[in-house]
């Protein structure tokens, strides 16, 4: 019998560390949809305010009361988003110091040790093996030059061999 073998071999068995759990994505499902919800609050509110304002009868003042509160709530939202960011560049900026900068070290660190240890085996183990084979390979040239030896090619193939 023959074996079968996958030509598929197995990359990573972990799981992905970059794809949400369930519950990650169920928070992000609500969270979306908070915002919608709020976005299209919103936006009716606008709608019935405008139309009760382009009635018949309404002073500027009341509209230009309308504008300065909508302009507040604007400046609010602004801020609230603005110290989220902050916030999240803090994280950021902790992770960075914190987590990647010392992986980052460390691999420069195992970057100079392969580097030594490559000049270290190139110095010590194959250049003398590579002087070793050029002199073996000059020998072996002068020995067929003065009509000598020749490696391999001397021997003669034996007729009842192969059957």
């Amino acid at each position: 019998m023959q074996e079968t073998i996958d030509p598929t071999p197995e990359i990573n068995s972990q799981p992905d560390t970059l794809a949400p759990t369930p519950q990650e994505a169920r928070r992000q499902r609500q969270i979306i949809i908070a915002v919608i919800v709020a976005a299209v609050v919103l936006i009716v509110f606008t709608g019935v305010v405008v139309y009760f304002l382009l009635q018949p009868g309404t002073d500027t003042a009341k509209i230009r009361d309308v504008f300065i509160i909508f302009m507040a709530l604007e400046s609010i939202i602004l801020m609230v988003t603005m110290i989220i960011m902050i916030f999240q560049m803090s994280i950021l900026i902790n992770l960075l110091q914190n987590e990647v900068k010392p992986i980052l070290e460390s691999t420069n660190e195992t970057v100079s040790t392969l580097r030594g240890t490559t000049k270290f085996l190139s110095d010590n183990l194959s250049e003398p093996v590579i002087k070793l084979n050029e002199y073996l390979a000059g020998f072996s040239q002068l020995f067929h030059l003065a009509g000598g030896i020749r490696p391999g090619k001397n021997k003669k193939p034996k007729n009842n061999e192969g059957a």
